[in-house]
């Protein structure tokens, strides 16, 4: 088994290496003058079980194209199975056709993942579950539940604790957390007018008194959760948190969130939290490392990766 790593979140991919007590393939990515992407690998992988890991976050097409690139030199290199490693998978949001006229473009990506030779994928928390039929090839998608879970019940008192999905669509990922901790589950009904913005409407349970934690796959603007939070507060939430998987956090979202009521914002290090991301006072990073390379080892070993989750 070999690990390779683009260059999008190296930090992690040298986690997940040091889990698995492996040293990072060896190889080069790099950029020519006029940015065209360069990759040579400076070892041998003929015959071998290799492992590339790459987010494709911001900036998301050079992150892509650098992954394709990476898994035609290895296919081209006679690796014996290439297994594409997507902790955060890119265009994710772009599922399905919202209006007329505009593309699936989550497909797209999926088939130019197939089609540069990638024999598996696996990531994590993927936006909606029917990605997974994107792909014309074996996808597993792991869920950050179980590290979510293990952070909360460290830190606060259950027993007063409320999980609370920002939409009706990140319901059943609420729900896997309420569950797990034997908490109740409250629901914020809220109209996004535009791209970015949403208008909170109403919250379905009783969250007076309760510390609130609001639970979902994506935060970018910040927007909803910055309004989801001042709503659970007037309705007489003791505190309100969030855990967000994937901290895209774009524009000027690490400022507002900086500024809003949330005690706590925590995001795991699918994609590679930058400088602000840190020094913010109330935004805190767990890493998913032990996860991702717990499900490359039982991949590698023809074991279950589903019991990772029982």
């Amino acid at each position: 088994m070999k690990i390779v790593a683009g260059n999008s979140n190296r930090v992690l991919a040298q986690s997940i290496a040091q889990y698995l007590d492996l040293e990072l393939a060896k190889c080069t990515v790099r950029r020519f003058a006029d940015q065209e992407i360069f990759v040579e690998l400076q070892e041998n992988v003929r015959g071998e079980d290799v492992f590339v890991i790459q987010s494709t976050s911001f900036p998301a097409n050079d992150n892509l194209m650098e992954l394709l690139i990476i898994i035609d030199a290895l296919r081209r290199s006679s690796a014996r199975r290439i297994t594409a490693v997507l902790p955060y998978f890119g265009y994710a949001r772009q599922d399905r056709r919202a209006a007329g006229r505009t593309p699936i473009s989550a497909k797209l990506v999926a088939n130019l993942i197939t089609h540069a030779g990638a024999h598996r994928v696996l990531t994590i928390d993927l936006h909606a579950g029917q990605i997974q039929g994107f792909f014309d090839i074996p996808t597993d998608n792991l869920f950050s539940a179980p590290v979510f879970t293990n952070d909360i019940k460290e830190r606060y008192e259950v027993d007063n604790v409320m999980v609370v999905s920002p939409d009706v669509g990140g319901v059943v990922r609420a729900r896997a957390i309420a569950k797990r901790i034997g908490a109740p589950l409250a629901i914020v009904d809220k109209r996004r007018d535009r791209p970015g913005e949403s208008e909170v409407m109403n919250i379905i349970g009783d969250v007076r008194g309760r510390n609130c934690i609001l639970v979902d796959d994506i935060i970018d603007s910040g927007g909803t959760l910055v309004n989801a939070a001042d709503a659970l507060l007037a309705k007489g939430a003791q505190s309100v948190m969030a855990y967000i998987t994937h901290g895209v956090l774009s524009g000027g979202a690490v400022a507002r969130i900086a500024g809003s009521k949330l005690s706590e914002l925590v995001i795991t290090d699918s994609i590679e939290p930058t400088q602000a991301m840190l020094d913010s006072p109330n935004i805190r990073v767990v890493s998913i490392a032990a996860l991702l390379g717990e499900a490359i080892s039982r991949t590698a070993l023809e074991k279950s990766v589903s019991s990772l989750f029982d």
